[in-house]
């Protein structure tokens, strides 16, 4: 029996890949204007002789990758420390919408999502800037309307990505996270998702469990399991 006779069969698992859809978190990157910069100070140093090398940070907590808890525009809504692992982790569809420059509710119905779609990722022309390295905020961002932000409870969503620093266009009222957020639907903000084909993924999404916080800065990364995104796109699912 050769060699390649006796290698294990792959399986579905063994053919996974990880895509880390999270923006590095530093000095040099775009936040949201009036917040403060993002900070990174050694506090302790091996050079100075120091026993090790330790740091700080300062920053806002909706800074880079993050997730909005219901607290953010709701007094009584839970807080980053009581979101559930179960939302944040799990089955999500990432839709590829390269020409709007906002994203309504008639923009939602046409990505034909399946009807137990619970966790929905939003691939715009934003993620080019991430991709591009640009550091200055822009107020031209793609995001939702309010009727988006409808359609989406309206469809039982139950966590909504976007790949910039909020989910509202730049001038509107709050009305479009309040409406998410009354509903319980978790907001995932500053996504990169530039390298990221439309289609199924595994989602894992790990903020840092600040207790009493509205908001906090997330790992997510993406578990692509070609075949599973393969069945989805070949469906015609996807935009």
């Amino acid at each position: 029996m050769t060699e390649s006779n006796m290698s294990p069969p792959k399986t579905r698992d063994m053919l996974a890949r990880f895509i880390d859809i999270s923006v590095p978190l530093g000095p040099d990157m775009p936040i949201w204007p009036g917040t403060a910069d993002v900070q990174i100070q050694r506090t302790m140093r091996l050079d100075d002789g120091d026993q090790a090398n330790v740091s700080r940070i300062d920053c806002n907590v909706h800074a880079g990758t993050h997730i909005d808890a219901p607290q953010h525009y709701l007094e009584d809504g839970d807080t980053v420390d009581k979101v559930s692992l179960d939302v944040l982790m799990g089955p999500a569809m990432v839709a590829f919408l390269p020409k709007p420059s906002v994203i309504s509710a008639d923009t939602l119905a046409s990505i034909n999502l399946p009807d137990e779609t619970k966790r929905l990722l939003l691939r715009t022309r934003n993620s080019e800037l991430w991709a591009s390295g640009v550091t200055d905020f822009r107020k031209d961002y793609v995001a939702l309307t309010l009727d988006a932000a409808q359609w989406l409870v309206d469809h039982d969503i139950k966590l909504i990505g976007i790949d910039y620093l909020s989910i509202q266009v730049f001038h509107d009222s709050p009305l479009t996270h309040k409406t998410l957020l009354k509903a319980n639907v978790i907001i995932l903000e500053g996504l990169n998702l530039a390298a990221v084909h439309p289609g199924m993924y595994d989602l894992i999404c790990l903020p840092i469990r600040l207790v009493g916080a509205e908001g906090a800065p997330a790992r997510a990364v993406l578990r692509d399991i070609p075949s599973y995104r393969e069945q989805s796109s070949a469906n015609g699912e996807f935009s």
